[in-house]
């Protein structure tokens, strides 16, 4: 039988990267998406390789349908087909509300949220193919509650957890689970950007009720969750993994 291939946008590094080794280790052929670093994607591309993934990079801006487009083209050409999208790849302008532009907006909506919609179509063609195959994307805690700066952010979060929602029932009839999991505060590279980072880190710390801030490895657990048979009756949801901070008032 042919391989299983999964897309993991935003893959060189930090999450996504993590949840590309975690596939590979479960036989899957993986697609490396990133936008910047060629230099980070090869050497990802070199680790999942060592673990026995046939691996395709792809140089791609997620927030354009046209690149979309483009890089579901390159899979097709490559592997032929496409079991698992896992849309990962996150960006977005941190600013107060009185200070974000136009284009803060739009760029953040484009890559958080309308990429996912893009993605998910040309990815449901691929999928249906198949007999099916399951979508998950990563949210945050900002969708649902205030973060300081966070609005663009934020707000194109909760359009990716209302479109989870859209597309689950939508796909349910081509057989694709499409789901979403959200984290509290991840200590990743993304976070560094954050001009208030370390009052965030040390609040997750002081205020988590499992007693330690959320780790990669917990929401990449999440994420292979959902993308299990034993989440097949698990649709349009949005897991959250945060410690239960997110109950605290």
């Amino acid at each position: 039988m042919d391989r299983k291939v999964a897309l993991v946008t935003g893959s060189s590094r930090g999450i996504g990267k993590e949840i590309a080794i975690r596939l590979a280790k479960q036989g899957y052929d993986i697609v490396v998406n990133y936008a910047r670093s060629k230099k980070a994607a090869l050497e990802a591309a070199a680790e999942l390789e060592e673990l026995g993934s046939d691996v395709l990079v792809v140089k791609a801006n997620v927030g354009k349908p046209e690149k979309i487009k483009e890089m579901f083209a390159q899979i097709d050409e490559h592997f032929g087909r496409l079991d698992v999208f896992v849309n990962n790849a996150a960006s977005g302008v941190l600013r107060p509300v009185m200070e974000i532009e136009e284009s803060h907006w739009d760029w953040t909506m484009n890559i958080n949220s309308k990429a996912l919609l893009f993605c998910a179509q040309e990815a449901a063609k691929r999928m249906e193919k198949n007999g099916g195959g399951a979508i998950v994307s990563l949210s945050s805690l900002g969708s649902i509650r205030y973060l300081k700066n966070y609005t663009t952010i934020g707000v194109s979060k909760a359009a990716l957890e209302s479109l989870t929602r859209y597309l689950a029932v939508e796909l349910a009839p081509m057989n694709i689970a499409v789901n979403a999991v959200s984290g509290g505060a991840v200590d990743t590279d993304a976070l560094t950007h954050f001009p208030n980072r370390d009052e965030l880190l040390q609040d997750a710390k002081e205020r988590t009720p499992a007693g330690r801030i959320v780790e990669k490895e917990d929401l990449v657990n999440g994420v292979m969750f959902l993308l299990s048979e034993e989440a097949s009756m698990v649709r349009g949801q949005t897991l959250i993994i945060d410690g239960g901070i997110s109950l605290l008032t």
